[in-house]
């Protein structure tokens, strides 16, 4: 069939309404269940801490104390292998170099190369990020997809059928198609994005070859741009973003996954297609959308961009669900864990301004500032809450990928070639350190019930 057909559902629309009725029906759980079986919703405590299932020692995400039962905020702390990131960050800018490399060579063997060991760990990667023969034409060309994500998730499962040895779990082996993926997945999800852009947009086709002496993000602007041409600077905050998003614990549903289905013993490729899904959910991966769609509606509604006033009337709005999309959220601030402050957001907001002035958006940046600013104290005083919130790192981010011209189907899957490599740490530590397959508990909260013949039903 034609990509561009759409299939033709054989059942009867009122018959499908019965059967949507019939399926909520039987699938709704009284909510009081819940507590009267203290059962964790989500894996949180009551207090909103989650509940603790593994050990790690690749990412450590710390937000706030508890003081006598009580929590306390503090400045958001993130670090990968104990190496605070804001140190990471501030050790390979100062030394004009770019970054994501040297974060997946942490990440994956647990300390900081050497300037020979990062020179090898760069060379390889680079060396391994062509697709393999046919790859391309046959998998992404005569299959492409309107969803990039899930488009990246199909090529991670055929790279199985490409791979010589694609099940055995020895470390060796498992390291291997780490590397390979970390360095394929810039070029899959470019290649995916080309094949939507052209036969569902109708643009042009360019399919660039990766470059063995381009980096991560050098790699991807290179491939996603018909003239591959991208600045220093672009370059500089993209693979900023790709550090910030490498890792964030194990307790994050992706990460989770990716331990959860290690846990079985599966395929490399089976785990991380499973991780790649998890992240496409709006709830994970895909926040930043959604706070450029509400910037963009603060913009058109908020006629004097220096009023803060103003602005803060429209922020109490939004939180009272009279405007934008009624949901009473206002996007990219707060977090799980973090309360005073995301160091992602910190880090990534001072990268941001610079880039406001190379693309002549100071005053949009501004706002957003303005909005970060004044949201945590819109929301004590319409929740009428004590709870501490901050902007976190998806209130910039997107705001970062769209003055670089990347396009909205490319912000996900570019948090997926950031976090391949948190996700192919944890599914080796889970391999090496794991060893029970993770089971936990659902209580069955239904009576037993009598089995009709189907005459008496």
């Amino acid at each position: 069939m034609n990509h561009d057909e759409k299939l033709d559902l054989k059942i009867d629309k009122d018959l499908l309404e019965e059967l949507t009725r019939n399926a909520e029906k039987m699938n709704r759980i009284p909510l009081d269940l819940y507590q009267k079986y203290s059962v964790k919703r989500g894996l949180r405590n009551e207090d909103g801490t989650g509940v603790l299932v593994g050990l790690t020692e690749i990412g450590d995400v710390h937000g706030y104390i508890i003081d006598e039962g009580q929590i306390v905020p503090v400045d958001g702390r993130l670090e990968y292998r104990g190496i605070n990131i804001l140190d990471i960050t501030r050790g390979f800018q100062a030394e004009k170099r770019y970054g994501f490399e040297e974060v997946c060579y942490l990440l994956l063997f647990g300390t900081l190369p050497n300037r020979q060991q990062l020179e090898q760990f760069t060379t390889l990667l680079g060396e391994n990020r062509a697709l393999p023969n046919g790859f391309t034409e046959n998998m992404i060309l005569k299959a492409p997809s309107r969803e990039i994500v899930n488009k990246l998730a199909r090529s991670v499962l055929v790279c199985y059928s490409y791979d010589p040895n694609p099940d055995e779990l020895d470390l060796k082996n498992v390291l291997r198609q780490s590397i390979e993926l970390i360095a394929r997945f810039p070029t899959m999800a470019a290649y995916g994005y080309q094949a939507k852009s052209h036969y569902f947009d109708g643009k042009s086709l360019f399919i660039h070859r990766p470059q063995k002496n381009l980096c991560t993000a050098e790699n991807l602007l290179h491939l996603i741009r018909a003239d591959s041409k991208f600045t220093q600077l672009e370059a500089e905050i993209l693979d900023l973003a790709l550090v910030l998003h490498a890792e964030h614990g194990g307790g994050n549903n992706s990460t989770f996954t990716t331990h959860v289905v290690t846990s079985t013993g599966t395929d490399t490729y089976s785990a991380i297609a499973a991780a790649v899904g998890s992240l496409k959910g709006p709830l994970h991966g895909g926040a930043n959308l959604k706070v450029l769609d509400m910037m963009e509606d603060v913009k058109s509604q908020v006629k004097n961009w220096q009023d803060d006033q103003e602005i803060a009337d429209y922020l109490a709005k939004i939180l009272r669900k009279e405007t934008f999309d009624g949901q009473g959220l206002i996007y990219g601030i707060g977090h799980a864990v973090y309360t005073l402050s995301d160091p992602r957001a910190v880090l990534l907001k001072s990268k941001a301004k610079e880039l406001a002035v190379e693309k002549g958006r100071s005053e949009e940046f501004n706002l957003y500032e303005r909005v970060a600013r004044l949201s945590p104290e819109v929301f004590s005083q319409v929740k009428n809450s004590s709870k501490v919130v901050s902007a976190n790192v998806d209130f910039y981010s997107g705001l970062v990928y769209e003055m670089l011209d990347i396009p909205k189907e490319l912000y996900t899957p570019i948090f997926c070639v950031a976090r391949i490599a948190g996700w192919c740490a944890h599914r080796i530590e889970e391999l090496i350190s794991g060893g029970r397959i993770i089971r936990p508990a659902y209580r069955n909260v239904l009576h037993n019930r009598e089995y009709l013949p189907i005459e008496q039903r």
